[in-house]
């Protein structure tokens, strides 16, 4: 999986490219948990071109929000397909997240 990164503001926006699945899914937790404990500030994950999900990527989304609401930050969601937002939201995952329409809306509502 190809995992961009850049900050924009006080934020960081994390890019996963492609199914957030298995060894994928782990990769992305990876890089979240190193963007997490290397800066204080908020992370937004970018979850336009995230194909599909399957429960490991679930899991690693709800990880990554409950170790930075411990820390007093957030993962907000930004781009997320139907589908994603409907597995969200069936899986009542959903409430977790601040989602936005696209990075840029999430930027914003922050600053």
């Amino acid at each position: 999986m190809k995992i961009d990164e850049e900050r924009r503001g006080s934020m960081t926006v994390v890019r996963p490219q492609g199914a957030l699945v298995g060894a994928d899914a782990d990769s992305l937790h990876a890089h979240l948990t190193r963007a997490a404990e290397s800066n204080s500030c908020d992370i937004v994950l970018d979850a336009s071109t995230v194909a599909f999900v399957d429960s490991r990527g679930l899991e690693v989304l709800a990880d990554a929000t409950e170790h930075l609401i411990r820390n007093g930050r957030t993962l907000k969601l930004a781009g997320a397909n139907p589908t994603l937002q409907e597995v969200l939201e069936l899986t009542e995952l959903a409430p977790m997240f601040e989602q936005f329409d696209d990075v840029d809306a999430a930027v914003e509502a922050s600053e």
